[in-house]
């Protein structure tokens, strides 16, 4: 069996070891996945790009952050879901 010796970033290593464990798997087994997803799928097996998800774009992180103080002082006002 080959070995492979990667280096990554200490605290994206302990995030993703937490993140692992959570699901039950280890790097070792999470990076055998991806690699046998990669050969299956002829490529990598998820899409590789420079757009930035709209949820995370710095106006609506501002509405987020905005909602939470307000929820933390007690501002909120209820609202019934009227579904038609």
């Amino acid at each position: 069996m080959a070995q492979v010796n990667i280096r990554i970033d200490d605290e994206l290593k302990a995030r993703a070891d937490a993140l692992l464990e959570e699901l039950g798997l280890n790097m070792t087994t999470a990076f055998n996945m991806f690699i046998r997803q990669t050969v299956r799928q002829g490529g990598i097996p998820f899409e590789i790009t420079t757009k930035i998800d709209p949820f995370y774009s710095k106006s609506n992180m501002e509405v987020l952050r905005q909602s939470i103080q307000e929820a933390n002082e007690g501002k909120l006002n209820a609202h019934e879901l009227i579904e038609e």
